[in-house]
């Protein structure tokens, strides 16, 4: 009796430590201006408005650009040129750069905020380091 009670005490305790990454989450996370961790708030925001919805993650990603993963995001050189935010892919879409598609795109309710885009530019000037 008491080894199941502790295996339920066990269950529980996982589930109130749910870490689940949500839009309003993310939206409700400040980037801040320099020493952007890719783990604390680029990864997170990358999951909830860029792969969860399934655009860019896995075998089938839009643009083949799977957004689950430092390696996996930082894997072309054209999406994103660590130091040089203005010759990166990605800025140029989140920037809604003419004759570059918007992304998130408009309709998807998943846009981008102001304090967003800076972060990721912010993550691409000081590197795109996995930290």
């Amino acid at each position: 009796m008491i080894k199941i009670f502790a295996i339920i005490i066990l269950i529980f305790s996982f589930v109130a430590c749910d870490d689940t990454i949500t839009v309003e989450s993310v939206d409700n996370t400040v980037i801040p201006s320099s020493n952007v961790s890719f783990g604390k708030y680029i990864y997170p925001l990358f999951q909830a408005k860029c792969a969860y919805s399934g655009c860019h993650s896995g075998a089938g990603a839009a643009g083949n650009l799977d957004l689950t993963s430092w390696v996996n995001a930082t894997a072309s050189v054209d999406i994103i040129r660590p130091g040089e935010p203005d010759l990166s892919r990605l800025v140029w879409a989140i920037d809604d750069t003419p004759g570059i598609p918007l992304m998130p795109p408009l309709n998807s309710g998943l846009a981008l905020t102001e304090n967003q885009r800076e972060g990721i530019k912010t993550w691409i000037k000081e590197g795109a380091k996995d930290n």
